[in-house]
């Protein structure tokens, strides 16, 4: 499995509620896509600076769905260009399933 890791620095406009409403938006954008296995929303305690976690069934998939329209399309919304960290992931504790996941 990958894991990619993109994180943004928040504009100031906006606040907490307003994160929480733009996840909300884009939510539902994530679902069906090929070789994702889960993406995590996050936003910091202080709000300055959000997160999306991406879990992949290979890179190879992770590749295909960052495309530079995707990019752009994540920069206009926040404002910022993200930041991207790649993460290889050999094994998922799936405790609220009771199960281990090896890759």
């Amino acid at each position: 499995m990958h894991c990619v890791v993109w994180t943004y620095a928040v504009p100031p406009s906006l606040d907490a509620a307003a994160i929480r409403r733009q996840f909300g938006a884009v939510a539902d954008r994530y679902i069906g896509i090929p070789g994702l296995i889960r993406k995590y929303f996050g936003l910091s305690d202080d709000g300055r600076s959000v997160v999306g976690i991406y879990l992949w069934t290979s890179k190879d998939a992770a590749e295909a769905f960052y495309t530079p329209e995707w990019i752009a399309g994540v920069t206009e919304r926040w404002g910022a260009t993200p930041q991207r960290a790649d993460w290889l992931v050999p094994i998922v504790a799936e405790s609220a399933d009771g199960r281990v996941v090896t890759g």
